[in-house]
C-alpha cells in the first residue's frame, strides 16, 4: 500500500500506540482518558488499514498475498515471512474490529491501572494479527505463545474474585500443548531443513512421521479451541476475565486452534489427519451434546455463554475434518460468526453486569420493562447463536451440516442435535433475564443502553445481519483457498495411495 509493508503495519502499529501510552502519566483522571483515547485511536487506525486488505484482496487466487520476506536468522534458514490467504484475511480483519470495541466497551468499567490495562490490549492486538499473518513457523511460535502473555495479565490483573487461579489454568492448559507443538515443529525442520510454512505445506512427510506430528499439533490446537475434554481451562477464564477480555477471548483466541488445523494439520499431515477423523467426530460431537447439557444448568450467565462458545467450536471441528468444501468453508464461516456473535454475547452481559455487578441469572427477570432497546439487542445475539435463519450463525451450520450429510449422515445428525440444545440453553436464559415481571427493586432501577453501548453494538448488528442476508463476499474471500488447500489433501493422499499399491 503506496510502497508501504501493509503487515508489518498492522502488526506493529498497536505497540507504538502501546509506547506511547506508556509515555502517558495516568495518576489521575485526565491522564486516564488520555491512554484511553490513544488505545482507541490507535487500535480504530489499525482496523481502518485493515480495511485495505479486504478491498484489494483477490478472491482469483490461492496464493499468498502482501507477502512480505526479509533475513532474519540466515544460519538457519529462519526468515521474518508474512503473507494472507483467503482464510487468513477474514480472521485478521476480525481482530482488528473488535479490539477498538473491546477498548470502547472497557471506558467506564475499567477505573484502576487503566494505562497498563490498554496497553495490554494493543501488545495483544499485535499478537493476535502477527499470528495470523505467520509464513514462517518460528515466526507463528512466537505469536501464538505471546498472546499468553497480555491475555494472563488482563485475567489475573482486572478478573474476578479466582481470577490468579483461572489465569494460571489458562496459562498451564495452553503452555502444556504448545510445548508438545514446539518438539514438532523442531522435528519438521530436521526433515525439511526450513520453518517456511508454504514450503512445509508442500513436502510429503512419511505416514508414520505424520501421526506423530498431527498428534502433537492436535495437542496444542485441541486446547485452543477448546476441544472436549481439555474444555475446563476456558469457563473459569471466561467468567473472571473482565468483559473485554472474555469478549477478545471468544470472538479472536478460540479460532487460534480452528486456524492452526486448516494451516498445519491438513496440508502437512493429511494421511494423519484422515486416519484421526472418527476421533475428530467423536471428540466434536461430544463437545456439542455434552457441554449444550451443561449450558442447560447453568446459573451464571458468563458460564453458560463459555459453554454455548464449546458447543459452537464442536461444529467448526467436524466441518473442518469432513474435507468438503461446504463442511471446511462452513466451519470458517461459523468461526467468523462466532467470533462476533459470542463477543456480543459477553459485551451484552457486560451491560447489566456494569449496573448491577451481578451475572445470576436469578438476580433479573422482567428487564424488557426497563430496558426495551437491551432486550431487543439482546434477542438479535442469542437468536443468532441459536442459527435463525437471516444471520450469520445460520449460513455457518447449514454448510457444515451440509458437508458433514456428504461426509458422514450419522455425525451430520448427531452434531445437528446441537441445533436444538442451543436453542433450549438460549432461550429459557432469554426468558429469565428479559421477560417475567418486573419485581426486584434493583431491577426497577436500572437504565437502558446509553449512546456508547450503542456504538459498541452497533458494527456487530451490523456485521450479524450482513453475514446472515448475504453471505457471498465472505464466502468467495476464501473460496479458492479452501478449493486449493482440499485439492492438496487429496494430492497428498492419491501419492500415499499409490505408494502403497505400487509397495504390494
Amino acid at each position: 500500500m503506496f510502497g508501504i509493508p501493509i503487515l508489518s503495519t498492522l502488526i506493529f502499529l498497536p505497540l507504538v500506540g502501546a509506547a506511547f501510552i506508556l509515555a502517558i502519566d495516568a495518576t489521575d483522571e485526565p491522564g486516564k482518558r488520555s491512554a484511553r483515547r490513544v488505545a482507541l485511536w490507535t487500535s480504530s487506525v489499525t482496523f481502518l488499514l485493515s480495511l485495505f486488505l479486504w478491498f484489494s484482496f483477490d478472491t482469483s487466487t490461492a496464493e499468498f498475498q502482501f507477502v512480505e520476506k526479509a533475513e532474519w536468522i540466515p544460519t538457519y534458514n529462519i526468515n521474518y515471512h508474512l503473507g494472507l490467504d483467503g482464510i487468513s484475511v477474514l480472521f485478521v480483519l476480525l481482530t482488528t474490529l473488535l479490539t477498538p470495541i473491546c477498548v470502547l466497551a472497557s471506558w467506564e468499567s475499567i477505573k484502576e491501572r487503566v494505562k497498563e490495562y490498554m496497553i495490554a490490549f494493543l501488545v495483544l492486538e499485535t499478537m493476535m494479527v502477527g499470528m495470523f499473518s505467520a509464513l514462517d513457523m518460528v515466526v507463528f511460535y512466537i505469536f501464538f505463545e505471546g498472546v499468553l502473555i497480555p491475555m494472563f495479565l488482563i485475567i489475573g490483573v482486572w478478573g474476578g474474585p479466582r481470577r490468579v487461579y483461572a489465569s494460571y489454568k489458562l496459562f498451564l492448559y495452553t503452555l502444556l500443548g504448545s510445548v508438545l507443538m514446539l518438539l514438532a515443529m523442531l522435528v519438521m525442520y530436521d526433515q525439511a531443513g526450513t520453518t517456511d510454512i508454504p514450503t512445509l505445506m508442500a513436502t510429503r512427510f512419511a505416514p508414520d512421521l505424520q501421526t506423530w506430528l498431527w498428534l502433537a499439533f492436535f495437542a496444542s490446537f485441541a486446547v485452543k479451541v477448546p476441544m472436549w475434554p481439555v474444555h475446563t481451562w476456558l469457563p473459569d477464564a471466561h467468567v473472571e476475565a473482565p468483559t473485554a477480555g472474555s469478549v477478545i477471548l471468544a470472538g479472536v483466541l478460540l479460532k487460534f486452534g480452528g486456524y492452526g488445523f486448516l494451516r498445519f494439520s491438513l496440508p502437512m499431515f493429511p494421511d494423519a489427519s484422515v486416519y484421526f477423523t472418527p476421533l475428530i467426530y467423536g471428540l466434536s460431537i461430544m463437545a456439542v451434546i455434552y457441554t449444550s447439557l451443561v449450558a442447560l444448568v447453568q446459573s451464571d450467565m458468563k458460564k453458560l455463554i463459555a459453554y454455548s462458545s464449546i458447543a459452537h467450536m464442536g461444529f467448526v471441528t467436524a466441518g473442518t475434518f469432513s474435507l468438503t468444501i461446504q463442511g471446511v468453508e462452513g466451519a470458517i464461516y461459523q468461526m467468523l460468526s462466532h467470533g462476533v456473535v459470542s463477543a456480543a454475547l459477553f459485551l451484552i452481559v457486560g451491560v447489566i453486569y456494569d449496573r448491577l455487578h451481578t451475572r445470576e441469572i436469578s438476580a433479573y427477570g422482567g428487564l424488557v420493562h426497563r430496558m426495551p432497546g437491551y432486550a431487543l439487542v439482546f434477542m438479535l445475539f442469542m437468536m443468532a447463536s441459536v442459527g435463525l435463519p437471516g444471520t450469520g450463525g445460520f449460513v455457518g451450520e447449514l454448510l457444515v451440516l451440509m458437508g458433514l450429510f456428504k461426509a458422514n449422515t450419522w455425525v451430520a445428525a448427531l452434531v445437528a442435535t446441537g441445533v436444538v440444545l442451543g436453542a433450549a440453553y438460549m432461550l429459557y436464559l432469554y426468558r429469565r433475564v428479559v421477560f417475567g415481571a418486573l419485581e426486584k427493586e434493583e431491577v426497577k432501577k436500572m437504565l437502558d443502553m446509553n449512546r456508547r453501548e450503542w456504538v459498541v453494538f452497533a458494527p456487530l448488528i451490523i456485521l450479524t445481519l450482513w453475514m446472515g442476508v448475504y453471505p457471498v463476499p465472505f464466502l468467495d474471500m476464501m473460496h479458492v483457498s479452501v478449493e486449493n488447500l482440499l485439492g492438496q489433501v487429496q494430492l497428498a493422499l492419491d501419492a500415499s495411495n499409490s505408494a502403497v499399491i505400487a509397495g504390494q
